[in-house]
């Protein structure tokens, strides 16, 4: 696996790239497997991967095979490609990863500007790793896969696929450089990913979003579905799995979008069964949550509001930042619920500075202290378990961590609470494309 890994971290890190002619040229020289399956494609800012795996999970208890392609991982690159209910085994991507690896740098191409001596397409991190996905769900055949855009819709290598139906979920602003600095213009991104005769599911949006998407369905005659229209949360089970009003929204999305296939026959089972870590997932003292930008730091701030788990205590924030993101408002949101703060490097290389990121805390009201890691801030507050799910239970949270799916990631397998395998940690792209 590490000569997989090791290859893979070399393929060079673009920013957008303007044409989808990479992956393009990838996928025929592959066979086009991405032509090969159904697909369910969607986007979103935030939402989108708890979107894909509540529809993952309903879908299989309809008795369907689905393979699910989400970003980033937690912990393990496998994370990424879900294939019945579980990340793929090593072999399998490893396998898959060296035909996409043969034909970058065996097969033809006369047009790629960006071909090196080994590269016949130039391929990004990400574009890699969809490419990996196509293969897998295809020599699988699947009865759907599940594709999770990595950035915006337009551009975005999964948008080569060939829909069955589209999904976009709540938009806000986030890679504004890439995306544009309106909720409009990024809705616009998002909203590349709409094809002709394919219905288009809206999650619950403002109306400016939602006037955005509407016309780009009504602009290439894309039947548009508004989730709130044919969906509520009425329907979810008492038993849905996930926690936070947040989750309910992406419920009804997902509820919307099993109505427009058709298939809702393992609905109620699905919503019982969803798994997804690291968004407001309550862990002894902790609650965990990948918040890292305004969207979903206001989303995180209306659960704890609603969900109460403080006990009257007022929480430590334990936080990593990637430093892209709009760190001043994401703190200024949360900073009405705790009280003191541990500023933390997160796996990733756009870490913020721990140093940086306290001051930012300070300047928000925060009082904080800076460490290198989640692991050694868990020490200090005298948390780390000394064997795998030995966090207590107890009554209130104390402790708070966001700011990263990565730190969440890392948080869970350090206290033992992580569902999937833990045995190392992947390194994790510069920026998805």
């Amino acid at each position: 696996m590490s000569d997989f890994l090791d290859r893979l971290a070399a393929k060079r890190r673009f920013g957008m790239r303007p044409s989808l002619d990479a992956i393009r040229g990838i996928c025929a020289a592959l066979g086009d497997p991405q032509l090969k399956f159904r697909a369910i494609h969607v986007a979103g800012t935030n939402g989108k991967g708890a979107v894909c795996a509540i529809l993952d999970a309903c879908l299989r208890a309809d008795g369907l095979r689905i393979g699910r392609y989400t970003s980033p991982h937690l912990v393990r690159i496998n994370e990424r490609f879900f294939l019945d209910g579980a990340p793929i085994a090593d072999e399998v991507l490893e396998r898959a990863a060296d035909k996409v690896f043969h034909a970058d740098s065996s097969s033809n191409s006369s047009s790629n500007s960006n071909s090196s001596s080994n590269s016949i397409y130039g391929l990004t991190f990400f574009e890699a790793l969809t490419a990996v996905a196509f293969l897998v769900y295809a020599e699988a055949k699947v009865d759907y896969a599940v594709l999770e855009t990595g950035l915006g819709g337009r551009l975005d290598a999964t948008n080569v696929c060939r829909p069955e139906l589209c999904v976009i979920t709540k938009i806000g602003l986030d890679h504004c450089d890439w995306l544009g600095d309106t909720v409009e213009k990024i809705a616009a991104e998002k909203a590349g990913i709409i094809k002709k005769g394919v219905p288009i599911v809206l999650g619950n949006n403002d109306p400016a979003v939602v006037d955005v998407v509407k016309a780009r369905a009504s602009e290439v005659g894309a039947p548009f579905v508004y989730a709130p229209d044919v969906a509520d949360e009425s329907e979810i089970p008492g038993g849905f799995s996930l926690v936070g009003s947040f989750n309910r929204e992406n419920a009804v999305t997902a509820i919307a979008a099993l109505k427009t296939l058709g298939l809702t026959k393992g609905m109620a089972d699905g919503l019982g069964n969803v798994v997804w870590p690291g968004r407001f997932q309550r862990v002894g003292r902790f609650i965990i949550d990948g918040a890292h930008n305004p969207p979903a730091a206001r989303a995180l701030a209306a659960a704890l509001r609603k969900y109460a788990p403080f006990a009257g205590s007022v929480p430590t924030l334990v936080a990593g930042f990637c430093g892209d993101k709009d760190v001043d408002e994401t703190l200024r949101i949360l900073a009405p619920f705790v009280k003191k703060g541990i500023a933390v490097r997160t796996n990733n290389p756009r870490s913020l500075d721990p140093a940086e990121l306290a001051r930012k805390m300070e300047s928000a009201g925060i009082s904080a202290i800076s460490c290198d890691s989640v692991q050694l801030a868990l020490e200090k507050l005298g948390s780390v378990p000394k064997k795998t799910g030995s966090v207590p239970k107890c009554e209130a949270v104390d402790v708070l961590i966001c700011g990263s799916l990565f730190l969440a990631g890392e948080a869970l397998a350090a206290l033992g609470a992580f569902p999937w395998q833990t045995d190392r940690f992947d390194a994790a792209e510069i920026l998805k494309v």
